[in-house]
């Protein structure tokens, strides 16, 4: 697959990640923007907050600048960065972030449509390229980045939905790809060792641990491997997005040790 149809697919399902993160907004009534989501220290409307922020830095909006304090739930530059969009936007109605969501993310989209992006190497725009991301990872990115705080959104207000969407696929097979990470870096375990993650809806995926201790794909998927960790989207969700890292069930076949040490390993987004 060329390039430009790669990052197409990306921005095709960041569109559709954004419209149903709007529609899941719109149905809020007054009080759910004040209900705690997963995320320590933030609420909906901090969610719906930090997206618009981001969203508007990318359609070409200002860099906003804000004294965000000391909240105990910031504990790095990362974090301090997402926290400005939420105290820009605090004295702001609901329905200016979710209009502002809608205005923004329209007009990036037709700009991404005019010109499309055509390299994926190329350095992303503005702050995104300054950390050092390219044009993939910052389009690959966004899919994931509105799905979750959609899902975010509807844990908090009691309204379940939308795992089986373009954006939870792409989430779910994008998260996927750091098992062998999470096994390899993190676990350690025996040279020999194979690792199955069989996700609900996605591909299974394989790896095993070479002498050198990392963890390497493995075309095939072994009949027997040392461990497998079989889950629904939505649980996997849960744990690799630091969510809740407990969410169950999780059905293990083999090593059911080695499966407690990879499950407590598995969140790859916070």
């Amino acid at each position: 697959m060329s390039d430009r149809d790669l990052l197409a697919g990306y921005i095709d399902t960041w569109w559709s990640a954004v419209g149903d993160f709007v529609d899941v907004l719109d149905q809020l009534g007054p009080a759910d923007w004040a209900r705690p989501t997963d995320l320590p220290g933030w609420d909906v409307k901090a969610v719906a907050s930090h997206t618009a922020h981001l969203e508007s830095l990318l359609a070409g909006g200002p860099d906003e600048q804000a004294d965000i304090g000391d909240p105990p739930h910031v504990t790095s530059p990362m974090g301090q960065f997402t926290e400005i969009g939420v105290v820009t936007r605090r004295d702001r109605d609901p329905a200016e972030i979710v209009e502002e969501i809608r205005r923004v993310t329209a007009a990036r989209h037709e700009a991404l449509r005019a010109d499309p992006p055509t390299d994926g190497a190329a350095p992303a725009p503005g702050l995104f390229g300054m950390i050092g991301w390219n044009q993939r990872t910052l389009l690959r990115n966004r899919p994931l980045d509105v799905w979750m705080h959609e899902q975010d959104v509807r844990r908090a207000v009691g309204l379940p939905g939308g795992i089986d969407t373009p954006g939870g696929q792409h989430t779910a097979d994008y998260l996927s790809e750091g098992f062998g990470f999470v096994v390899g870096k993190r676990v350690k375990p025996e040279p020999g060792t194979t690792a199955v993650l069989a996700v609900e809806g996605s591909a299974p995926v394989a790896v095993v641990v070479g002498d050198d201790r990392r963890a390497s794909a493995l075309a095939d998927v072994p009949a027997e491997p040392t461990v497998r960790l079989t889950m629904s989207r939505e649980v996997f969700i849960l744990r690799a997005g630091g969510r809740r890292p407990d969410a169950a069930p999780v059905q293990v076949d083999g090593d059911s040790g080695l499966a407690e040490r990879i499950l407590a390993e598995l969140a790859t987004t916070p």
